[in-house]
């Protein structure tokens, strides 16, 4: 769970979920992977980039990231927020809300972004007034999580 900071309200009700090693071993191209297993389990995703390097959120989705190459570091919950080593094979639902960043990566860092159904994201990087707050904490739950289908994390953790 992270709570506001600052700016960045993060989600009051919802905790971020980190998944190490999703995919791993001898698999190549993990992008096409976790396309293939967020589609499957109802997040279409919708690109494949980096993280930006600047401290921002999405107030209108909810987002799933599959590291699909290389290392880096993300600041969760905003400036002064947590820090996350991720690297390839690891996976990420981040609720809307939640502030995130890219101080640094090695290598070429490439992560596949989903959403859920019918959620379109915004980049935010102010505070929200008080009936955006409402919309976003309003925001439907994922009917299914990205990496365990109905029977994973998020429905165990985002109740």
């Amino acid at each position: 769970m992270l709570h506001a900071n600052g700016w960045v309200p993060n989600n009051r009700r919802l905790p971020v979920l980190l998944y190490r090693g999703v995919i791993g071993g001898k698999q190549t191209n993990l992008a096409s992977h976790f396309e293939a297993m967020f589609s499957e389990n109802g997040w279409p995703p919708q690109w494949r980039d980096g993280v930006f390097d600047y401290h921002h959120y999405h107030s209108t989705a909810h987002e799933a990231l599959g590291v699909a190459a290389g290392r880096a570091q993300l600041i969760l919950g905003g400036p002064a927020g947590r820090i996350d080593s991720v690297q390839a094979g690891d996976a990420l639902v981040l609720p809307a809300g939640t502030g995130h960043c890219l101080p640094s990566s090695d290598g070429r860092f490439q992560v596949v972004g989903a959403y859920p159904p019918g959620q379109q994201w915004d980049i935010r990087r102010d505070a929200l007034n008080d009936e955006e707050v409402r919309r976003m904490e309003a925001l439907p739950f994922p009917w299914s999580d990205l990496v365990g289908g109905e029977g994973g994390g998020r429905g165990r953790l985002w109740v």
